[in-house]
């Protein structure tokens, strides 16, 4: 899937270019994805978490609970709507709508997770984080997005 560039909010600034829109998604500091899905009832839920931008692939992770609400949603329907909001001005972010898939095969998934907890935490060395790493080997999975 091609990277498609809107204007959300047209004659409000001027939308990003592809270079732009991926050098925010690598770049963003600690910035939360929202992810929204469409649960059992067709009601929406938006749900917070961190994420990674892989440059190189064009493609998002998401990391989450194996039982989490949007892992449920995902099992039933493979789309995924998201948001990253830069919060200060000059306000940019990025909007889309992508299929994913859930992965729970550790090997592949916990070198991204060291990946987004260097960006969230900065170093593996923090305290608590070599507890936090057993627990996204243990209860977590990750989430592809491809084609952002």
């Amino acid at each position: 899937m091609a990277l498609k560039i809107y204007n959300a909010n047209p004659g409000f600034g001027t939308p990003m270019t592809e270079e732009e829109t991926k050098n925010f998604l690598a770049t963003a500091d600690k910035l939360n994805v929202h992810i929204g899905t469409i649960d059992e009832n067709g009601d929406p839920n938006v749900h917070p978490a961190w994420y990674y931008y892989d440059n190189d692939n064009n493609k998002m992770y998401v990391g989450t609970g194996k039982g989490s609400k949007k892992v449920q949603n995902l099992k039933k329907s493979n789309v995924v709507y998201y948001c990253i909001d830069q919060p200060t001005s000059p306000y940019k972010g990025v909007r889309g709508k992508a299929k994913v898939r859930v992965s729970e095969d550790v090997s592949y998934d916990m070198p991204i997770y060291e990946k987004m907890m260097l960006k969230y935490f900065g170093d593996l060395e923090q305290p608590g984080s070599h507890f936090l790493l057993m627990l996204l080997y243990l209860l977590f999975c990750m989430i592809f997005i491809a084609g952002i």
